[in-house]
């Protein structure tokens, strides 16, 4: 028996208004502003403003989404998953069940997923599986993200993590529905890069205190950058092409075929040489974030809502979205856009 499609109904996309600019981060890392603007390919990057905590943002986009679709959350939806980040409003809060309870979907159920900036695309094959073997109509995917509050810019080991923005992304997937059909994904994870970036501080190996919070143990870092630089530029963009191929061949598809690709936010070159192998135009057919920064598991959708918005994917259009997370993971997946049949 041929399965239903398993759609896109809509998205949702909160970006705050608050900026650092790339001579403010120039001035507090040292980095020459030429740099900034030009290597690492930012103008500037969105920071939260006094609301805009992690579960927050996911709700605003939620209700964008949900606004686009039509529906009623309490009645409508009946799976929620948070894919955000779990630095949010408070530990040891099950961010999915807060999510569903300030979206009001009350008939729903609630998890979180978290593979830092992988989630998004693991949440919808967990999703899609989730509605083929449940026969769940409608799974809602949220996720807010605001690691840039965990970077230090006088640290120069997290220079390639600079970017770090904040955003809330929302995505609602619907059964039989034969619009914007979710294919197929391809997920690597790799151990080897576990324990290279982490917070230091805050575990149960280096609980909190006085002299933790004084010595800035509780911003992202980088244990060992030339090693890490090392054994990562070995694999990284290899990796970027592999998961794109298998998304691609598991959906009945080539490289040939894409028309438009959501990476995620890297330096201009690595952008250009992943779409580029991809035979991708990296700027008419995907998106760079010169005024965002990197949004982490969120550049996907916000990738499709600037592509949507630019008339850069249209119906009958083979999307590919991308993404790799610290950890490390590497991560894809294709989409036929518009109706189909």
């Amino acid at each position: 028996m041929k399965e239903s499609p398993i759609g896109i109904e809509s998205i949702g996309v909160y970006i705050p208004k608050e900026r650092h600019t790339a001579e403010y981060i120039s001035k507090m890392s040292g980095t020459p502003v030429e740099i900034i603007k030009t290597k690492i390919g930012m103008k500037s990057k969105a920071v939260p403003g006094p609301h805009d905590h992690t579960v927050a943002m996911g709700v605003r986009a939620a209700k964008i989404a949900i606004e686009r679709a039509g529906i009623d959350p309490a009645n409508d939806i009946d799976l929620v998953i948070w894919a955000g980040e779990v630095h949010a409003e408070h530990p040891m809060q099950t961010y999915g069940i807060k999510f569903q309870g300030d979206i009001g979907a009350t008939k729903a159920w609630a998890f979180d997923v978290n593979q830092r900036c992988g989630t998004v695309v693991v949440a919808m094959m967990l999703a899609k599986s989730l509605m083929q073997t449940q026969g769940y109509k409608r799974v809602l995917i949220g996720s807010g993200y605001r690691n840039s509050d965990l970077i230090d810019y006088s640290n120069i080991r997290t220079r390639f993590m600079h970017d770090l923005a904040a955003s809330g992304v929302a995505m609602i997937l619907t059964n039989n529905f034969p619009r914007n059909v979710v294919l197929e994904g391809s997920v690597i994870s790799d151990g080897q890069f576990s324990e290279d970036v982490y917070v230091p501080a805050g575990g149960t190996i280096m609980p909190a205190t006085c002299e933790t919070i004084e010595r800035g143990l509780h911003y992202l870092d980088v244990t060992d950058p030339e090693g890490l630089k090392k054994r990562l530029d070995k694999l990284s963009m290899q990796n970027f092409l592999k998961v794109v191929d298998e998304s691609l061949e598991k959906s009945g598809y080539s490289r040939d075929d894409i028309d438009y690709l959501g990476l995620i936010r890297m330096k201009r070159s690595a952008f250009e040489y992943v779409a580029n192998e991809l035979g991708v135009h990296p700027y008419e057919q995907s998106t760079y974030f010169e005024e965002w920064g990197h949004m982490g598991q969120n550049d996907a959708i916000v990738s499709i809502e600037e592509g949507l918005k630019e008339g850069k994917i249209t119906d009958g259009d083979l999307v590919v979205i991308t993404a790799a997370g610290i950890g490390w993971s590497w991560n894809a997946m294709t989409i036929k856009w518009g109706p189909i049949g």
